[in-house]
């Protein structure tokens, strides 16, 4: 009987910091990006801060694609090859792109073309429900638990109840990105940037909603503040997010680490891929509240 070899993957939406990825082991799938006609790679061709600048500089406003089957059963086969017989992939969530659709497809494919039945290889695929750290803190602490001998096991269970609880608030400090993504119409960012306005959106299970419209950055951490007081489970992690700039990243982890009595699990900022959705000047924050139950494989 082989030797169990767990490997955990996931996507660079999930904007763990490369060399946090790097330190344990977890291999990441980067994603296009389409910067005025050239094609890139997230992470692999640039860094988070080198995107901020691309964006800014581009004449036409950057797009991302899905990962394709081919591409997906290509790390599997690598995977296969270098002898692991369990691989725990969490893609970004299925709501809001295809690539999880596709990983179910190159799974059926790697089983049924690649794989030889006396050295099977298990692939575990988890929906990561949502973007960026919602999804990606919960990779990195599973990477931990399998670095202290956990089993397949008890990291999709772990992974199942994160993912399932886990949500994202965020504010733009300017509407201009979100005007030319498309997430705001030219009149509303219009009349947000002319009365000072700033949008505060929940994103769960890939869906975007506007709660509520602040004036004003002064008003942005208080209401952030507000939001993880009522609306998170007690004393569980907290991450706070920044973009380009994470000077009010900074003073909300230091509200909320006096408010709520301990600070945040991470602080990270967003990459490409977030970044052509959301724009490089946010300061957001993911809680853990009431779970919304399990997906479908």
């Amino acid at each position: 009987m082989l030797k169990e070899r767990i490997k955990l993957m996931t996507d660079t939406c999930s904007d763990i910091p490369k060399s946090l990825a790097d330190e344990l082991g977890i291999r990441m799938l980067c994603f296009p990006v389409m910067v005025d006609g050239e094609s890139y790679r997230e992470v692999q061709d640039f860094t988070k801060e080198e995107f901020y600048e691309k964006i800014a500089s581009a004449k036409e406003y950057p797009t991302t694609a899905q990962l394709t089957p081919f591409e997906i059963r290509e790390a599997f086969e690598a995977l296969y090859q270098e002898g692991y017989t369990d691989v725990i992939y969490v893609t970004i969530g299925s709501g809001g792109s295809a690539t999880h659709g596709n990983a179910i497809v190159a799974r059926e494919q790697f089983y049924q073309e690649a794989m030889q039945q006396d050295r099977p290889m298990r692939i575990h695929l988890v929906d990561g429900r949502n973007y960026t750290a919602t999804y990606g803190y919960a990779v990195v602490e599973a990477g931990k638990m399998l670095r202290r001998g956990a089993s397949v096991q008890e990291m999709l269970d772990y992974l199942e109840d994160w993912t399932a609880s886990a949500s994202v608030y965020f504010v733009p400090l300017t509407l201009k990105y979100a005007k030319r993504s498309g997430r705001i119409s030219a009149t509303a960012a219009f009349a947000g940037e002319l009365l000072g306005l700033r949008p505060v959106c929940e994103i769960t299970d890939c869906k975007n909603t506007i709660l509520y419209k602040v004036r004003g950055e002064q008003h942005i951490i208080p209401k952030l503040v507000e939001i993880a007081r009522e609306r998170m489970i007690p004393h569980t992690p907290y991450l706070v997010l920044a973009g380009k700039d994470n000077t009010l990243a900074k003073e909300l982890a230091a509200v909320l680490t006096k408010q709520l009595g301990y600070p945040p699990a991470i602080e990270w900022k967003i990459g490409a891929t977030v970044t052509c959705n959301a724009g490089p000047e946010v300061v957001g924050l993911v809680i853990r509240q009431m779970r919304r139950g399990t997906m479908p494989e």
